[in-house]
């Protein structure tokens, strides 16, 4: 798979970014393999984990602090939900203890993980060391086709 850089793209680096896809990733092997009459459970854990890593992107491609605390608190709340959940799955036995403890020392790294970053970017937030904005330079020559000539339309 080519890799493909670019600001937007940056929460791919993060940590919580790359754990939440890991749990998200085991959720799927250990859920998908449910009964029939348990698949809406199954979809939900699955759909709570899910959430975590979108979450986690696109609270990193805002623009605005305030903004990016707010869909990492999301993230945190969605791996919250997922736990109750695994909690629940293995009391009914519905999950092996081994799946359970697979999946919570994922989601502990993980819930432990975004507190940290939500706390580090609070601290930014109070002590004025985040810029809420961010320039990106690029070529017109990108953007030009056969029938446009440079600048037809794009600014700089």
């Amino acid at each position: 798979m080519a890799e493909r850089k670019n600001i937007n793209r940056g929460y791919m680096k993060l940590i919580v970014w790359q754990d939440a896809k890991a749990y998200y990733v085991l959720t799927c092997k250990t859920f998908r393999a449910f009964q029939y009459e348990l698949k809406r459970v199954a979809s939900q854990q699955i759909a709570s984990v899910d959430s975590v890593h979108r979450n986690v992107a696109e609270g990193y491609c805002r623009r605005s602090l305030k903004e990016y605390l707010q869909f990492l608190n999301v993230a945190l709340s969605s791996a919250g939900e997922s736990v109750s959940g695994l909690h629940v799955y293995h009391a009914a036995e519905q999950i092996t203890a081994v799946q359970f403890e697979e999946l919570d020392v994922l989601a502990f790294k993980l819930e432990n993980g975004l507190k940290r970053l939500i706390e580090s970017l609070q601290e930014k937030q109070q002590t004025g060391e985040w810029q809420d904005s961010f320039v990106v330079r690029e070529s017109n020559a990108l953007y030009v086709t056969g029938e446009q000539s440079e600048g037809d339309g794009v600014v700089e």
